[in-house]
């Protein structure tokens, strides 16, 4: 049956739910890793994508996520600051552009931004694209469509929110929000002429079934980079002490979602730096072809040199 399955994403077909339960059940880990790979080799973008963010606006989110060091429910010691300077997202922005990195996101924590945000974040990106040759992304929680057309004329290309698990399970997760509200943000984003970027975190109690919905769900949007993040429990926060997630789980995440996801950028992002080094190996032959790199949100991240020959080895030009 996996051969059969292989051959049926190779041949552009699409797998079915059920279907993927079985990968995600029932495969043989190594067997499942090699044909992931053969449909990476295959129909998957081939130059890895590198992208950097920068933490523009940080803590004081009055949303409840039971994840997230930067909810105002609860005490982590997370930084707080307003909306940085232009000044300081250019600085950023050319320091990552020099290292060969291709996307740069500016990202804010809170529900939604405001007008008045909108208005300096697009006086930003405007500047950033005339300074810089980078692309320019943005993850700012729920914004409406105007908002997303106005940053898209700006010189946004990419749009980042991430559904985090399987719209079933969200509920468990956060109740000052919806996962559906965060499917419209993405739709509005989309229809505004931007690519969209979003994926989940891994390790928050969800089920294998649950990983299976997130991945069919994205499907569904045409989400054209998928950033998977493996939970790293914070102080503080309802999952602090969560078991984590194995290598062995991971990596059959990873192939099931390159299955249902073919062409997609499967993104490194959070988490990854607790990895052993042949896992991540095995992650980046599996299907793992984007990477966000350099430091994170409120974790320290990769270094970018160090990851840039891990990604020349596994057979990657960048």
């Amino acid at each position: 049956m996996l051969q059969s399955l292989t051959e049926k994403v190779l041949d552009g077909q699409q797998i079915s739910q059920e279907e993927a339960m079985w990968l995600m059940t029932e495969a043989h880990l190594d067997s499942l890793c090699e044909c992931a790979h053969r449909i990476t080799e295959t129909l998957s973008p081939r130059r890895f994508d590198m992208c950097s963010i920068i933490n523009a606006k940080s803590g004081r989110c009055p949303e409840n996520c039971k994840w997230c060091a930067q909810s105002s429910h609860y005490s982590t010691g997370v930084e707080e600051y307003p909306l940085v300077s232009e000044d300081e997202c250019l600085r950023h922005a050319a320091y990552n552009e020099k290292q060969g990195v291709s996307h740069f996101s500016i990202v804010t924590s809170g529900k939604r931004p405001s007008p008045k945000e909108i208005e300096r974040i697009c006086k930003t990106v405007s500047r950033i694209k005339k300074d810089s040759g980078i692309t320019v992304c943005a993850s700012l929680g729920l914004a409406d469509y105007g908002s997303l057309v106005k940053l898209h004329e700006a010189g946004v290309k990419r749009y980042h929110c991430n559904l985090e698990t399987a719209p079933s399970f969200f509920g468990e997760l956060c109740t000052t929000h919806t996962s559906a509200q965060k499917t419209e943000t993405l739709e509005a984003a989309k229809r505004a002429g931007m690519e969209i970027c979003s994926g989940g975190i891994l390790g928050m109690g969800e089920t294998p079934a649950h990983r299976v919905e997130l991945a069919m769900e994205l499907r569904k949007l045409g989400v054209t980079s998928v950033p998977l993040n493996i939970l790293h429990p914070i102080k503080g926060t309802p999952l602090e002490s969560s078991a984590p997630i194995s290598d062995e789980e991971l990596l059959r995440t990873i192939a099931v979602f390159r299955f249902i996801l073919p062409h997609c950028y499967l993104r490194f992002a959070g988490g990854r730096g607790r990895l052993q080094r042949k896992t991540v190996e095995k992650a980046l032959y599996t299907g793992i072809n984007s990477a966000i790199v350099g430091d994170l949100l409120t974790t320290v991240g990769s270094k970018v040199e160090e990851d840039k020959i891990m990604i020349q080895n596994a057979g990657y030009g960048l």
